[in-house]
Formats: structure tokens, sequence, C-alpha cells
């Protein structure tokens, strides 16, 4: 049988909801087909977590463990560094393990919001909010100038990241600078962004041996005071998930095809979560950004798009294996 790496944890703030994840695609694998391996990231360190508990060693120089000499396969579910900004891609690269994921390039575009999104915009299939990328934390004197093209609300976010962590909406001046040094606590790096009215819709794409497949469409409400979908409402329950969204099949299908056309032209790989917001005053589509490495426990989005369209877990787990091991040969 094929052995297995279950890739999961990480270095950022993500590592909990990344073993989460790793624990519902774990169950879901066939096992009368693989063998398969819980390897953890850890700042301490990386091991192999045994169904026991046991904490085995892993050793990076060629990333094996005792008893597997060589992985057929790296499953990657590690949310954030190193896991979505290509680090690990390009160390499975050098090792000539195949992974589920997109390659490294990919995953470090996609993972810097200021990086990808003009290259999105310059697809032409999606707008794009205006922004501005700060590389430094500005002195109060030069806000006005830097943000002089943009229109109150704002959004305050670390420009590389996920899970909405550091992230401020900004609906006056004296508030722009706290928002700023909150966001370049978690990043060097800050964008500063337009804030869009309308409704939120996320959706989930497939890249199988067959093509590609986009999945129904959730709309995200934030609810109990949130204003947006952050931290707190995305695990914490302050947010509801409509699978399918409730919205026109004209948009529905708007939304899918945008979907499939981002992942082809960024040359994305397994499952892919792009993220946006729908002005209905303008009827025009704005893209948000887009999750190279969505969540994966039972009640994440990409999941709940899955079970809608009648594919289980298990069936989706195993469309990835089966396209990477074929993109891999």
């Amino acid at each position: 049988m094929k052995n297995i790496a279950l890739v999961i944890g990480g270095y950022s703030g993500e590592h909990e909801v990344s073993i989460n994840s790793g624990c519902q695609v774990y169950e879901q694998i066939d096992r009368t087909r693989y063998n398969v391996y819980k390897i953890v990231i850890h700042r301490d360190g990386w091991y192999w977590l045994t169904d026991s508990g046991e904490h085995r060693p892993v050793d990076r120089a060629t990333f094996t463990i005792e008893g597997v000499d060589r992985f057929d396969l790296a499953f990657i579910i590690v949310h954030g560094n190193p896991g979505e900004n290509g680090v690990l891609q390009g160390y499975f690269d050098m090792l000539a393990i195949p992974y589920t994921t997109c390659g490294y390039y990919t995953s470090a575009l996609t993972f810097h919001k200021g990086y990808c999104n003009p290259v999105v915009k310059s697809f032409g299939v999606v707008s794009v909010a205006p922004s501005a990328l700060l590389y430094k934390e500005p002195a109060a004197d030069d806000l006005a100038d830097l943000v002089a093209d943009l229109q109150y609300p704002l959004f305050v976010k670390p420009a590389a990241g996920g899970s909405s962590v550091a992230t401020t909406k900004v609906k006056k001046p004296d508030e722009l600078l706290p928002a700023i040094r909150l966001a370049f606590s978690e990043d060097s790096q800050v964008l500063v962004e337009q804030c869009i009215t309308g409704r939120e819709f996320d959706c989930g794409v497939i890249g199988t041996r067959e093509g590609l497949k986009a999945l129904p469409v959730t709309e995200i409400i934030p609810i109990k005071g949130h204003e947006f979908f952050d931290y707190e409402a995305k695990y914490q329950g302050f947010s509801q998930e409509v699978t399918p969204a409730e919205c026109s099949e004209k948009l529905s299908q708007k939304i899918q095809k945008v979907s499939c056309q981002l992942y082809s032209l960024l040359n994305c790989k397994g499952v892919v979560r792009f993220d946006y917001i729908y002005d209905t005053a303008h009827d025009e589509l704005f893209f948000l950004e887009v999750n190279t490495i969505p969540g994966q426990s039972a009640e994440s989005i990409v999941p709940k798009q899955a079970r809608a369209m009648g594919i289980t877990p298990a069936e989706l787990y195993q469309m990835v294996i089966d396209a990477a091991l074929e993109e891999g040969q």
C-alpha cells in the first residue's frame, strides 16, 4: 500500500485549527488502500503523532520516519506558515515527494494579498477593491496621503495571513493608525483596503482527474454584532453559513464560473476556496482572497459544500489523492 504523510500543525496561530482539520481528514482516508501517518509541524520540532499519542521523530533531511523510507504523497493540511505560503511545497519539491496543494509559486503568491490582488485584477474576470500596501509603519502625519485614493470605511489586515487575525474595520481616520499597528504586530507588511459593502460568498473548487468541479456557493452572514467574518465569527459561532446560498441562479453560476477561471489562471491544485463580496447596489462581484488550504473540519465551509453536492468527505479526499498521485507520476 502507498504511504501518505498527513502533514498538519504549522507555525502560525492557526496551528490548532490545522490539527482539527487534519483529524477529520485522517478519519476519512481509506485505510484499505493507504497507510496514513500524522506528521505534526511544530516550532519545537516535527514529529509523527501515532494513534497511541506518542511523538516519534521525523528526519527532516529526508522526510522519513521509523519504518517508512519514503512517502508516496504528502497530504498538506497546514494553514498559514509554512503550509500555505509555499515553504513546505518547495521542501517537498526538493525531495521529489508529490503533494495535494498548489505549487510553491502559486502558494506564495496567493498567501500575500498585496501581491495577489493586482495579479487577479489583471485577469479581468472579477473586480478587486482599491488598496494600499504598507511596508513599514507610517508616521501619523503621512496617513492622510497614504489613503488619499481610498474611501472610508477601510479594512486593515496583515498582507500575509489567514483567519482574519489582526484584521480591523476602520470607519474614521483616528482609528487607522491603531489598526495598522495591530496588523504590523502579525506581519511585516500591511494591506489597507477599501471596504466593499455587500454580501459575502465563498466557493470551493476541486481539481480532479476528470477536470474542475465547482462546489455549491455558500453565503457568510456575520451575526451577534459582528460586521464581518472575523476570527470569532469563523471559529466561535458568530456567523451563519448558508449552503447552497440563497441567491439567484445567475449569481451562483457566475461565482462558480469565476472561481474555476481563477483556479486555472492561478494554476491552483487540490481543493481551493475563493471568497468574494457581491456589491448588491452596483451588481458587481469583488474578489476578497483565495484560500489554498481551506479548513476541513466537519463544520468547515468546503466539506459542507461538498456534502450539499452529494460528495462525502471520504470521496472528496479520494479525489484529491487521486489527482495528486496522477500529477506526481
